[in-house]
């Protein structure tokens, strides 16, 4: 699946400057003149980074970024701007939780560099979640077959490590309800990892 970075600048100079500047990276690069036609974009479509000025009409760069990260929170968010002072640096921080912070003009490697690792962090924090609810999932898989065969987790065990059942045990335990009952929680909890 190709990437969306989003440049947003209310300078078209500088919006069509950075579309042709990275036309042949391998990602989708998409402009915006002003934080309104961002928002349009961004619920439009998804969009795995947005490099923004500071310096725009009606809204700065920090307060978008600061709505943004309330209404978009996985796009990762790069500040660009001409105009670099600790107190601006600061709120894009702790208000927009900007993952850098560029000066323009602006080395365009270092940029891409930085887009590029911004989509790895995006991505891998993306895996990170599918395998923390694939492990809830799992889990709570286990406990319902603890719950439902608690006969199959009181084991014992032979002088060589082999599980032995109690003869009444082994007698109660219907293996065939049990594998089919298995199969079927196994078959829906992939159904839910896909989804």
């Amino acid at each position: 699946m190709k990437h969306t970075v989003l440049f947003v600048d209310d300078d078209l100079h500088v919006t069509d400057g950075l579309k042709r500047a990275f036309r042949k990276e391998p990602f989708h690069a998409l402009t915006a003149n002003s934080a309104e036609e961002a928002y349009q974009i961004l619920t439009g479509e998804p969009v795995d980074v947005v490099v923004s000025d500071q310096k725009m009409p009606r809204i700065s760069g920090t307060d978008f970024f600061s709505v943004l990260r309330r209404k978009f929170p996985d796009t990762v968010r790069i500040m660009l701007t001409g105009e670099a002072n600790l107190d601006t640096a600061k709120k894009a921080i702790n208000d927009g939780e900007v993952y850098r912070f560029f000066t323009k003009p602006c080395n365009e490697v270092e940029l891409a560099v930085t887009i590029h690792q911004a989509i790895k962090q995006k991505d891998l924090m993306a895996e990170a979640r599918q395998l923390l609810k694939m492990y809830k999932q799992q889990n709570s898989l286990i406990k319902r077959l603890e719950k439902s065969h608690p006969q199959l987790y009181e084991v014992e065990r032979d002088e060589e490590g082999a599980i032995v059942l109690e003869e009444e045990a082994a007698n109660n335990l219907d293996m065939d309800k049990l594998l089919e009952e298995i199969r079927t929680e196994t078959k829906k909890h992939m159904e839910d990892v896909e989804e």
